[in-house]
């Protein structure tokens, strides 16, 4: 055991950060990002940053809820947490819950914290996060990573008819090729021809559009919606059903040709297993935040390879550039992962917690980071900025 790699200290950040503009979808209207930042301190000084956005209706999990969970049942685990090397560190983070003692599920509360502590041991013992692919032995795990092929989509909100050809043409001339519209209106078959007519022919060939519905949509609704845009190339439907309606689901899928993803039905392994047995969905929205972290994540790359399932990046709307520069890790590990999200901070908020902003270039292209953790930069002024209550700190 190594004196300086115990854990001083756990820091906990509330952020709220107004966004440039309002941000809409079937479950939520959004106008004020709150980030929950992670800081763990070593016993030698050295600082890690994780990120998680709790959502009641993904997980279950409120920001309050997060932190109380963080104090009360992560935190305490980590007593006495003095790895030797960072092998011995994974151990011990993979062996984080994600379940607390009642059985709820706390993926989001864990995200943050396994985020911080990958960060801080990567930086300490002077390791790559990208070792934790050949420390986790996953076959599925063995091809050419995704961050030199994978390019990021650009994601059409719940605005009015009007502006949704203004939003594609906006993506379009920066050379983005994936697109995501935000379904679950009265308006949704409008809406999708006038999204389809604006990317134009090559749709379905060189360019993509997928439809989120975030559990929007009733059966009856979703299996109209579907019926009617027949003649339209959508690659997949996203949570086209609240995350409750299994049955339904897996009865849209047998009926309809066109792929579903699962995002809110997609949390915990067990829900990854299900959706794999009764055939509910083709492709699956792996979240850092939603879905416990980075190393849960891998672990459902490697199952969707197994069983033949598309995978996305998908992001949390409001993260920072600390939970974008995870995902990038995520996809310089993750083989065969067709679309990405996120990485939208630049676009979407008045302000970060980094220095250099995390974000993508001309075509969606993301560029790799740099050196151990997550290759960022952290602005303590501007993560106390943003924390209008200050840092919560939690000693151990």
């Amino acid at each position: 055991m190594s004196a300086s790699s115990a854990i001083r200290v756990f820091r906990l950040f509330p952020l709220e950060i107004p966004m440039k503009k309002a941000f809409r979808h079937a479950a939520r209207e959004r106008r004020i990002a709150e980030p929950l930042i992670v800081e763990v301190e070593l016993a030698d000084g050295t600082l890690g940053h994780g990120e998680t956005l709790p959502r009641d209706y993904v997980s279950g999990e409120t920001v309050d809820g997060a932190i109380q969970t963080i104090a009360n049942t992560l935190v305490p685990k980590l007593l006495s947490f003095h790895p030797a090397s960072f092998t011995d560190a994974l151990e011990k983070i993979d062996a984080l819950p994600m379940r607390d003692r009642d059985g709820q599920v706390i993926t989001a509360a864990r995200a943050g914290v396994e985020l911080a502590l990958l960060d801080a041991y990567s930086r300490h013992f002077r390791k790559r996060i990208s070792d934790v692919a050949g420390w986790l032995d996953l076959s599925g795990l063995s091809g050419p990573a995704s961050i030199d092929k994978v390019r990021y989509t650009g994601v059409v909100s719940g605005d009015q008819l009007k502006r949704i050809p203004w939003s594609i043409r906006k993506m379009r001339w920066f050379g983005l090729t994936d697109f995501k519209l935000k379904v679950g209106y009265d308006d949704d078959i409008e809406r999708v021809r006038l999204a389809a007519r604006t990317i134009g022919s090559q749709l379905g060939e060189h360019l993509t559009l997928r439809l989120d519905a975030n559990g929007g949509w009733t059966y009856e609704r979703a299996a109209e919606c579907l019926a009617q845009l027949k003649d339209v190339p959508i690659a997949c439907v996203e949570q086209p059903l609240r995350k409750s309606a299994h049955k339904p689901l897996v009865q849209l899928s047998s009926e309809f040709e066109v792929p579903l993803m699962a995002d809110e039905s997609l949390v915990t392994p067990e829900d990854a297993q299900m959706l794999i047995d009764d055939r509910a969905v083709e492709w699956f929205n792996i979240r850092l935040s939603k879905n416990g972290g980075l190393l849960p994540a891998l672990r459902l790359v490697h199952l969707a390879a197994r069983h033949k399932i598309g995978t996305q990046l998908g992001c949390m709307v409001g993260e920072t550039s600390v939970l974008s520069a995870a995902g990038r890790r995520f996809l310089e590990m993750a083989p065969r992962v067709r679309f990405a999200e996120g990485s939208y901070g630049p676009f979407l908020l008045r302000g970060d917690v980094t220095g250099r902003r995390v974000g993508f270039g001309y075509g969606g292209r993301p560029k790799r980071l740099p050196d151990q953790g997550w290759g960022i930069t952290i602005d303590r002024r501007k993560l106390y900025h943003w924390a209008p209550e200050g840092a919560i700190t939690l000693p151990l």
